[in-house]
């Protein structure tokens, strides 16, 4: 092997817990090792990004990895983690979200270069669809004893008093349909190792125990820490809700500038999780941020890798450029070449006002355009104060007060960007 898989996982912080003899399985020739997915969407979002990297490590420590699209399970609902069941999708939702999750793994997993550790995408629907309940009940529900399955934490917090509305036997049948897609890979794929969040430890090891008693086998079973943010608020959410891997849901410049404002603290540790910068690259960073914490070194760093990885160069000195719009020097060439998406992604909440086409066809005087017209500044006098200090700007660029705003100026042929001394924003959007 070309390296120490779970080595590299703990300096990185990526390794929660392991079963007992898993280090060792993995330092003799090529194994195998599945991650599931939850196919709910079209596309995943940072949350999945942890299992996806740790099938990237596997593979660069030269062993085959595994992406499972849970067809069947996403059918059913996993009750991990969760407080309420699920709607449950139709199989030709599901196809659809399993080719966008798929072109998503392959800017992560290497699934055609023809060598022997090449990634598979397989989808659990294919072996459990044909599936009677009668066989699964007498084949596979007879070997885990209902006491078993009822020890795991996540059926137990699900039947606690706290939840309201209990749980299904849909739900709880879950953990054996989990555990048979293990023994599934073991028998067809020689898949020895199942690798998932923290709260996936039951499930995993459900399946290592269907290994032991139908497989006559030996599973082994790898958990990550689920992630969380220094301040206490959810990973991978913000206001507007996920943060997506597809540039429609979410804009690589609204992805860029989620990595850029981590504090200080989550920046040191996600930079181990979610670049694959060497332990030396990662300590210099350190140590040069500790040394100038206000030039945000890691958070950059951070942000330009995992940009980069998931969307492209091109997409990240986009999103570069339109953070100096907000922050840095541009100029009104550099307003004009945004798309309309970015730009009112950039001045999303900015006080807007609506002036008419007719208004720019003859030239709107700047006094206009600060007050009369718009209320951005509270008074004509005002305006005329501000214009004499040379504090309003029109597209980035200083204007005095017999400056006229006219169809040159504007931004994607609807929108005008005022702005008063370095802060207060105010977009016209032309009707």
């Amino acid at each position: 092997m070309t390296s120490n898989f779970v080595e590299e996982l703990k300096w990185r912080g990526m390794l929660h817990d392991a079963m007992p003899g898993t280090e060792e399985h993995l330092l003799g020739e090529m194994q195998s090792a599945y991650v599931g997915i939850d196919p709910t969407a079209d596309s995943l979002h940072i949350g999945h990004l942890v299992g996806v990297m740790m099938l990237r490590h596997f593979q660069l420590a030269g062993h085959k990895p595994y992406a499972l699209i849970g067809g069947a399970t996403g059918m059913i609902g996993d009750p991990s983690g969760k407080s309420a069941e699920r709607n449950l999708l139709d199989e030709a939702t599901l196809a659809h979200n399993q080719a966008g999750i798929k072109a998503q793994l392959s800017r992560f997993l290497d699934f055609n270069s023809g060598q022997e550790n090449s990634a598979v995408l397989v989808n659990n629907y294919e072996w459990m669809k044909n599936f009677s309940f009668l066989e699964f009940i007498r084949d596979v529900g007879k070997h885990i004893t209902v006491n078993y399955m009822m020890a795991k934490d996540s059926v137990k917090k699900r039947l606690s008093a706290e939840a309201k509305e209990g749980m299904s036997f849909t739900e709880f049948t879950y953990q054996l349909v989990q555990g048979y897609d293990f023994l599934h890979l073991y028998r067809e794929h020689n898949c020895t190792l199942q690798m998932g969040g923290s709260d996936q430890w039951g499930n995993i090891t459900t399946g290592t125990e269907l290994i032991r008693r139908i497989g006559g086998g030996k599973g082994y079973a790898l958990t990550c820490p689920l992630i969380t943010k220094a301040d206490g608020t959810k990973f991978g959410k913000t206001e507007g809700g996920n943060i997506w891997l597809d540039p429609e849901r979410t804009s690589p410049y609204k992805f860029y500038q989620y990595w850029l404002n981590t504090s200080d603290e989550d920046a040191e540790k996600y930079i181990k999780i979610f670049t694959f910068l060497s332990k030396e690259e990662i300590m210099d960073l350190v140590k040069a941020h500790q040394e100038a914490p206000h030039l945000r070194v890691l958070q950059k760093r951070l942000a330009d890798e995992i940009t980069v990885m998931v969307h492209s160069q091109e997409d990240l000195d986009n999103a570069i450029k339109a953070s100096n719009i907000l922050f840095g020097k541009s100029v009104s060439e550099d307003l004009k070449k945004l798309t309309e998406k970015t730009f009112l992604e950039i001045f999303e909440g900015v006080p807007q006002a609506e002036v008419a086409k007719v208004e720019i066809d003859n030239g709107l005087d700047m006094i206009g355009a600060l007050a009369a017209k718009t209320g951005f500044l509270g008074s004509n006098g005002e305006a005329r104060r501000e214009l004499k200090q040379n504090s309003i700007s029109v597209n980035k660029e200083k204007v005095k007060e017999d400056y006229t705003i006219t169809a040159k100026d504007l931004i994607n042929d609807k929108y005008v960007l005022l702005q008063r001394g370095k802060k207060n924003y105010f977009v016209l959007v032309v009707q």
